[in-house]
This record gives C-alpha cells, sequence and structure tokens, in this order.
C-alpha cells in the first residue's frame, strides 16, 4: 500500500540521477569514515594515549570503513526496492545522511563530556518521522542503531563499559527510537513532543537498573537521572534542528504548514485586507478539502494549506474576480472577452510565481498552478462568440494548466469548483447541492482533468458525497425570523417583569 502523499508511478532514472545518488554515497561514506578517526583521536587524548597506537593496525580504520560501506549498501538496496523516488533525489539521501551524521555527533560529545545514558539516541527517529515516514523512519532508526554500535565498539568511545554492555546500548538505541515514532506520530504539539520524551526514556531507564549492566564506575542515581533526561534532551534536539532541515531540503512537516496557515502569515493578511471575498471563499474550500483527504487517506492539513494558497495569485488583481466586487461594479463590463479570460486564467501563474518568491513549499505552489487544469472559461468563451461572426477558438478561453497531478490537486479542484457553483444556486437544498457537485466533477472527467493524478472512481464516488455533506453544511437552511416591531416597548421593563 503507498504511503500517504505516495506516489504509485515510478520516475524514470537517468545516468545523471544514478552518478549523482553513488556520488553522495560514496562522499558520505568517507564523511563517517572521517568522523571515526576524529573520536579515535578524541579519545585517545582524553586518556592521555596516542592514537597512532590505534592505528599502527591499519585494519582498524579499513574494518570499520568496510562495515560503513555495507551499512550504507544496504540503505541503497532497501529505497532500491521500497521508495526508488525518494531514493532518486540525492537531496533525500544526504538528507538523511546528515541526520545520522549529526546523531554521531551529538550522542558522541553528550556521552563524552556529560553522561553515556543521556545520550539522545532517539533524536534521529524523531527527525526522519516528521521529514519523511513512519516506514523511513523505522528503517533509519534501525540504520542509525548500528552505525552507533559500530562507533561505539570500534572507536573506544565507551571503553569503561565491558563489551557486554555495549550492547545494550544498541538495544536503548534501537527501542527509544521505535517508541518515540509510534508515540510521536500523531503529536502536532512542540510541548506535548516535549513531555512524551521522558517516555521515550523507558529503555534507557530498565538498562540501567538490570544487574548485567556495568556502570563504568558511574554512581547509579547519576545514571538513572542521565538515561530519565535523554528522551526529553532528543526532543528538545529535535525541535532546534527541525526548522534547519525544513529550511534546508525543503520539507513540509506539520509544524510548517501550522504555521503557513496562521492568519498573521504573510500572504493571508494581504488575501484578508485586499482581496477578502477570496479569502472567505478559500477558507470554505479549505474546509471541505481537509473533509475530502481525511476521507480518502492523504494528508489532511497539507489539503487544508494548499486550499488558502490555491488562489493567492487573485491578489494581483483582485478587482477582476466577482468575489471581491462590491455595489456591482465589474470591470469586465469594460474589456473585451478575450483580454478577460486572460486576467482570469493568469491568477494561476501568478499564484505560483508568489507562492515561490514568498517560499512557500513547491507542494502549494504546484496546487496554485493545477487547480483550475485546463478548464475552459465557457462565460467568457460564449461572450465571445455572440461578438464576432466568425470562428472562435476554444483554446484562446482555456486554462494553460497543467492538469492536476496529485490528488490534493485534484481535490481542491473539485472543491473550488463545487463552492462557486453551489454559491451561484438560488435553492441550496441537499439534492440541488448534490445535482451543482456531480456536474462539476462529471465535466471535469469528461474534459480529463483528473487523467494526470492517481484519483480512482471509488475516490472520487468518496470525495463527492464528502463535499455534499460539507456544502449542505456551509450553505443550510436557516430560520425565517418574523418582522416584529417593536415601537413603544420599553424593553428594560419586559426583562425586568422576565427576571420577576
Amino acid at each position: 500500500m503507498a504511503e500517504k502523499g505516495k506516489s504509485l508511478k515510478l520516475q524514470k532514472w537517468s545516468k545523471k540521477d544514478v552518478a549523482l545518488v553513488t556520488t553522495t554515497y560514496v562522499i558520505n561514506a568517507i564523511i563517517f569514515t572521517l568522523l571515526f578517526v576524529g573520536m579515535c583521536y578524541l579519545n585517545a587524548a582524553a586518556e592521555k594515549k596516542s592514537a597512532s597506537d590505534m592505528f599502527s593496525d591499519s585494519t582498524v580504520v579499513v574494518g570499520f570503513a568496510i562495515i560503513i560501506s555495507l551499512i550504507l549498501a544496504i540503505t541503497a538496496l532497501y529505497f532500491m526496492f521500497e521508495d526508488r523516488d525518494f531514493l532518486r533525489k540525492p537531496s533525500n539521501s544526504q538528507m538523511l545522511f546528515l541526520i545520522w551524521e549529526l546523531g554521531v555527533v551529538v550522542c558522541f560529545i553528550s556521552g563524552k563530556f556529560l553522561n553515556p545514558y543521556v545520550r539522545p539516541v532517539a533524536m534521529v527517529a524523531i527527525l526522519t518521522l516528521f521529514l519523511t515516514s513512519s516506514g523511513t523512519a523505522i528503517f533509519s532508526n534501525f540504520i542509525f542503531s548500528m552505525v552507533m554500535f559500530v562507533f561505539d565498539a570500534f572507536s573506544g568511545t565507551l571503553n569503561e563499559f565491558s563489551s557486554y554492555s555495549i550492547v545494550f546500548f544498541f538495544a536503548v538505541g534501537l527501542f527509544s527510537g521505535i517508541i518515540a515514532i509510534y508515540t510521536m506520530k500523531e503529536l502536532y504539539s512542540r510541548l506535548k513532543i516535549l513531555l512524551v520524551g521522558f517516555l521515550i526514556s523507558l529503555p534507557s531507564i530498565i538498562c540501567i537498573i538490570l544487574p548485567q549492566v556495568d556502570f563504568g564506575g558511574g554512581e547509579e542515581g547519576l545514571n538513572l537521572l542521565a538515561g530519565a533526561l535523554s528522551g526529553p534532551f532528543a526532543a528538545a534536539a529535535f525541535i532546534i534542528l527541525l526548522p534547519v532541515f525544513e529550511g534546508i531540503f525543503k520539507k513540509i512537516t506539520c509544524f510548517k504548514l501550522a504555521e503557513l496557515t496562521d492568519h498573521k502569515a504573510k500572504l493571508i493578511r494581504k488575501l484578508i485586507t485586499q482581496a477578502p471575498g477570496t479569502f472567505n471563499h478559500s477558507i470554505i474550500v479549505s474546509n471541505i478539502a481537509e473533509a475530502c483527504a481525511t476521507a480518502i487517506g492523504e494528508d489532511a492539513l497539507l489539503a487544508r494549506t494548499c486550499a488558502y494558497y490555491h488562489d493567492v495569485g487573485k491578489l494581483r488583481r483582485p478587482e477582476f474576480f466577482k468575489e471581491n466586487q462590491a455595489d456591482n461594479n465589474n470591470p469586465h463590463n469594460d474589456l473585451t472577452p478575450e483580454l478577460s479570460a486572460n486576467i482570469i486564467k493568469s491568477h494561476t501563474q501568478d499564484g505560483y510565481a508568489f507562492a515561490l518568491k514568498n517560499r512557500l513549499p513547491q507542494a502549494i505552489a504546484d496546487v496554485c498552478l493545477q487547480h483550475h487544469g485546463t478548464m475552459p472559461m465557457l462565460f467568457f468563451y460564449d461572450k465571445a462568440k455572440k461578438f464576432t461572426d466568425g470562428e472562435v477558438s476554444l483554446a484562446n478561453y482555456c486554462y494553460s494548466g497543467p492538469k492536476p497531478q496529485t490528488k490534493i490537486a485534484a481535490i481542491i479542484m473539485i472543491a473550488d469548483g463545487s463552492e462557486a457553483a453551489v454559491r451561484s444556486l438560488k435553492t441550496r437544498t441537499r439534492d440541488s447541492v448534490t445535482v451543482a457537485v456531480k456536474k462539476i466533477v462529471s465535466e471535469r472527467m469528461q474534459l480529463g482533468q483528473f487523467d494526470e493524478c492517481e484519483l480512482t472512481l471509488k475516490e472520487i464516488n468518496i470525495i463527492i458525497h464528502t463535499v455534499v455533506n460539507s456544502l449542505s453544511g456551509v450553505y443550510h437552511d436557516r430560520i425565517k425570523y418574523p418582522k416584529v416591531s417593536l415601537e413603544g416597548v420599553d424593553v428594560e421593563v419586559e426583562h425586568t417583569r422576565d427576571e420577576q
């Protein structure tokens, strides 16, 4: 089963892709080896020994390099079979390697200068979870636990411990990461993540109290405190590092999406002040899109955020769009149909440009461009036919596309068209809303608007049902209040009588 938001279509690899991915793996194998050599020197310096003694036998470094290379080869093999599209982008692999390398450095420093049990081993699992997916996070946690075990066994970082005890550190890293993945999977509050950090300290605490573990001369109470703080330390490190990874690798997380849907966000503030009608329309579309995404198992928060920004291109000329026109002042009355069509359809490209200029995620920019696909603007096409005796090219009155490439883009196309159609109805009974929504979807299917995304007929029917429910709730019937004159009635006196 494809994971949420994951495409079923495999992209073709070019020779350049293979070369870039291979280079990324080779470079990071070298970086891991250099980190190992550096740690060996630091450990030797701390013990006032000569590191050259350790490297007198070249097989130590060679053996380490071989094992790390095998671990990285297993990583490439895993993604080749499980998620080739993830592997195809070198930035994805580099992001994972950087997370592991930072994990090694942070664990080494905290273990060497604070306490071996305070090492934030779960940090890698949490970062990978929020930047990728739970499946990738589980695999990443396993690989990082192996990497840390190799570093601990070869570099002499845990010399004061027995080799038997080092195995327990491997178990702590593995179990802490798994607990973190499953307890933090649905958390969107930084405070809750920090508090749950104490829960992921349990494997460390359990291992400390086991009689088989050699404490290396440390105090048991101090070790227990360090173990209890390892989880919150991992959560705090994650909170600090996540924005850095979001910015460098342009990843979308729930925290980033929450920031973008805040009404204080730059473009949202502009919509509220400069195009209030468009903003209100976007709010309704966002509620519909979120419900639809939830119904078919897509990322609901991403759908809501994309809906917030799907019409942001209207900020360029807000007065040319009906929802922002006051007092029936329509500037299109003074324009030719072709010019009007060009202005209307340009809001998709303008939205794409606005999104990229303001550093919004690529997924949001793509929805700005795709949410009308290549649909025709029949109102202006019909108007043009009335104004000319010759043939009118429908192509001149169509959006430039592309068609929706993702399910979320298709959802927003349906929600956008349905909201506008239902808003224009004189009577909004459930039956009339259902007819309007089915007509919107049918027109888009006939014109092949969903051909390039992976929306199934079953999902389309679910979306129709969800859209009807949502719009019936928005445009429900209201009580018709009678016209009662209060002339000559002393309201304060009437209120006093009621209270008595």
